[in-house]
């Protein structure tokens, strides 16, 4: 008899629909072929043959509600069948052939329907119980008698129990897969979500440190361009001035939150060269007189997306770099080609005033390391450093062949 209680693999509705269909159909198959072959084939008595033979058909079934009592009812109709047979039977005693393939469906529906455990346990129980009814039969027959079955019982029922177990073990890794393709697919969606709010945070360092340096600029120069200001709009200029640092102070804060150095996403393409005028007006009206070189070449070249993209946020932060830290300085913008490449430099000389610094001292600074971080999105170079006749240069080589 099975070791220990047999626990059953929970199921949906349907599933123990189908369950019901398959145990029924093997029940009603097996019942007159136990009873009529039992009776006639190997001269059991038939009222004998009839309750052991209903007792293999109802055994099936109760492994659908409680597998240890339908494997103990099953036990008992075989050892039944087993101690029945007449010893002068011609008969593949201790089992018939209808029993033992009754049988072989009770271990391939234990193994299918409750644990691998309890279907090893059962089927090592079934092969100990022809054992001991073979070697303590009542009628005296010898163990020469029950060779046969002995050996061909075993191998079969292990035969089908391997392949139940394999079948279940498939349908196990089929469903681990699926669990972990979902598992990929929700980190993949949050890490996109992730990395979309990276580039919010790229984008909106680029586009509102831009802007907020043009009006501290403007705000801060006001008193000198501007000679008949009164006392109060002077006033009212410094305190938009301490307005936009503090509101530089905060965006930087919120980027460096919002920042991530491993992220690979993709670049939307917003603005591009075609907006290049506008960066040049908004950075001559901050006081920053600009020069563009170079950039009538470009006109018929199609650059993909995120090179100009890339190129236009390298020019804008440079920029708003200069009108940070070089104000007044005069600054040159070269574009053009060499080979496949896109080649950009802004070279702006020394301040041409002095710098009111716009963020807290030790404060980390995005701009530079945003634009590598672009430069490396699409495959490109990037080289900064102060001149040595003064002012500072940023040149970068964004390659155009293969970032369609």
């Amino acid at each position: 008899m099975p070791v220990g209680v047999i626990h059953t693999r929970h199921r949906p509705a349907r599933s123990w629909l189908l369950w019901w269909l398959v145990t029924g159909l093997l029940a009603l198959a097996a019942l007159p072929l136990n009873v009529a072959l039992g009776a006639v084939k190997f001269d059991v008595p038939p009222l004998v043959a009839f309750v052991a033979g209903i007792g293999q058909s109802t055994a099936l079934i109760l492994i659908l509600v409680r597998p240890r009592a339908a494997t103990e009812l099953q036990f008992l109709a075989v050892a039944v069948f087993a101690v029945a047979i007449p010893p002068d039977s011609q008969s593949t005693w201790p089992l018939t052939v209808p029993g033992m393939f009754t049988l072989i469906a009770h271990i391939g529906l234990i193994a299918a329907h409750t644990t691998r455990r309890a279907a090893l346990t059962t089927w090592w129980a079934s092969t100990l119980l022809l054992t001991l009814v073979v070697l303590f039969d009542p009628r005296g027959r010898s163990l020469t008698d029950g060779l046969t079955m002995m050996i061909l019982y075993p191998s079969l029922s292990a035969i089908v129990l391997g392949v139940v177990l394999m079948f279940l073990r498939w349908r196990e890794i089929r469903r681990e897969l699926a669990e972990a393709r979902h598992d990929v697919e929700f980190e993949q969606s949050q890490r996109a979500v992730a990395e979309e709010r990276t580039r919010i945070a790229r984008e909106l360092h680029d586009v509102v440190a831009h802007s907020m340096s043009v009006i501290h600029m403007q705000a801060t120069s006001a008193s000198y361009r501007i000679k008949t200001l009164d006392p109060d709009t002077k006033d009212e200029f410094a305190r938009i001035a301490a307005g936009a640092r503090s509101a530089m102070r905060e965006m930087r804060h919120v980027l460096a939150v919002l920042r991530d150095e491993s992220a690979d996403a993709e670049l939307t393409p917003v603005p591009d060269l075609g907006r290049l005028a506008e960066l040049v007006e908004s950075a001559g009206r901050a006081g920053v007189p600009v020069e563009v070189h170079d950039f009538d070449a470009l006109r018929a070249t199609v650059l993909p997306e995120s090179v100009a993209l890339t190129a236009y946020r390298i020019i804008q932060e440079s920029l708003s770099n200069v009108i940070r830290h070089a104000p007044g300085a005069r600054t040159t913008i070269c574009l053009g080609l060499e080979g496949d490449d896109l080649v950009l430099s802004v070279v702006n000389d020394a301040a041409a005033q002095p710098a009111e610094p716009m963020e807290a001292p030790g404060r980390a600074s995005h701009g530079l390391s945003g634009m590598r971080e672009r430069i490396r999105l699409v495959g490109g170079s990037l080289e900064t450093g102060p001149r040595d006749e003064g002012g500072y240069r940023i040149a970068a080589r964004l390659p155009i062949g293969g970032h369609e």
